[in-house]
């Protein structure tokens, strides 16, 4: 990003911040927190610790961050480094993205810049015009990613709630600001394990290495009396549903998994991983010293802020989450995939001189899809 870009996107989001404090408060316990930030075009500064909702406002209004970080960890030192913080315990978060769920649409919304010639063209895995192999991709995910992502999060948070006993009251919802959306759990019996434990929660909710015994196939002489019904709780019932899709037809499936054998059966598992397993990032939930984006601030990937769900039905993060104003800029936009924010549609663009909404300028020009004119 030039310096003019910056400069404007910096001044957008320190418009946002003056007007929206309402949205920026410190989590609980906040004094427990390690907080860190980034600036455009710089690294990231950590183990800040902040105490209170005017102490973040004025790293706010003094910095003018790209982006604002807390950890879901609470530590007695959270100033200090890594290995003197002393860890107490973590919540647990939960990261569901569009990226990682191989939605067949992406295709369609997903931009190929090049890092060789600049060039900037619908998905494709070489540049149209140097050939060249190293190509940035930026995806501009539609409404049937989102509504995707909403699938996965209630599905993880029935796993939660039947499965895990966490209270409801304990879930929170937030969508990430860009592709997908984050869960956090807080004050659960969980707050305490650590990488390992978390790593087994994973594979649990995700239905990774699942063998064939739990589900009632044996090597040797398998009882169709040990396979599971469809009133199962947990796993066994989900399996159940899933690989005999009405209780008519359990007999006879149950004859043909019987008949193909236990090996057969145990790829039948991995389909059933790949098709009724939550899809999370593993990586995001076992780091129990991460720190994740402070709700209620700005993702600089798109300008869209990082927003409480109250109702994931109804949300729509191209128009809740999208709170920069409606003043009008002049940009030359390279985005040859139309776009809608804050019910508005926004190109294809061809290279050209636009005049835009704030809103629209920023999420094309974090997007790395347009310029100030």
């Amino acid at each position: 990003m030039n310096e003019a870009d910056i400069k404007f996107v910096e001044e957008s989001f320190k418009k946002y911040y003056f007007d929206h404090f309402d949205l920026i408060k410190v989590p609980e316990r906040a004094s427990e927190r390690e907080f860190g930030y980034q600036k455009f075009n710089s690294g990231m500064i950590r183990h800040i610790s902040i105490k209170s909702d005017k102490e973040l406002h004025l790293l706010f209004m003094q910095n003018i961050p790209s982006d604002v970080y807390c950890s879901n960890a609470y530590y007695s030192f959270p100033n200090l480094p890594m290995n003197e913080k002393d860890w107490k315990e973590a919540d647990l978060i939960f990261d569901i993205d569009a990226k990682d769920l191989n939605l067949p649409c992406r295709t369609n919304h997903t931009v190929s810049i090049c890092n060789q010639c600049s060039e900037i063209s619908r998905n494709s895995a070489n540049c149209i015009k140097c050939n060249s192999i190293r190509l940035e991709k930026k995806s501009l995910p539609c409404k049937n990613c989102i509504n995707a992502s909403k699938i996965e999060v209630s599905k993880l948070s029935q796993i939660l709630i039947d499965d895990l006993a966490i209270s409801p009251e304990n879930i929170y919802v937030y969508f990430s600001g860009n592709e997908g959306f984050h869960v956090y759990v807080r004050n659960s019996q969980f707050q305490r394990i650590g990488s390992k434990e978390r790593s087994e929660l994973v594979d649990y909710i995700m239905f990774r290495g699942m063998i064939p015994e739990t589900f009632g196939m044996k090597k040797f002489k398998p009882d169709r009396s040990s396979f599971p019904d469809f009133d199962e709780k947990g796993w066994r019932g989900r399996f159940s549903k899933y690989i005999f899709g009405s209780k008519s037809k359990r007999s006879k499936i149950i004859s043909e998994l019987i008949t193909n054998g236990y090996s057969s059966f145990q790829k039948t598992l991995d389909e059933a991983s790949r098709n009724i397993g939550v899809k999370i990032d593993p990586n995001v939930t076992m780091d129990v010293h991460r720190i994740f984006r402070l709700p209620g601030s700005i993702n600089s990937k798109s300008g869209l802020t990082k927003l409480h769900c109250k109702d994931l039905s109804k949300f729509d993060p191209y128009v809740e989450a999208s709170f920069l104003n409606d003043d009008t800029i002049e940009i030359v936009a390279n985005c040859p995939i139309q776009f809608s924010l804050k019910n508005k549609k926004f190109g294809p663009y061809d290279n050209e001189k636009v005049t835009i909404p704030t809103f629209a300028a920023v999420y094309m020009i974090c997007k790395k899809l347009a310029i100030l004119a």
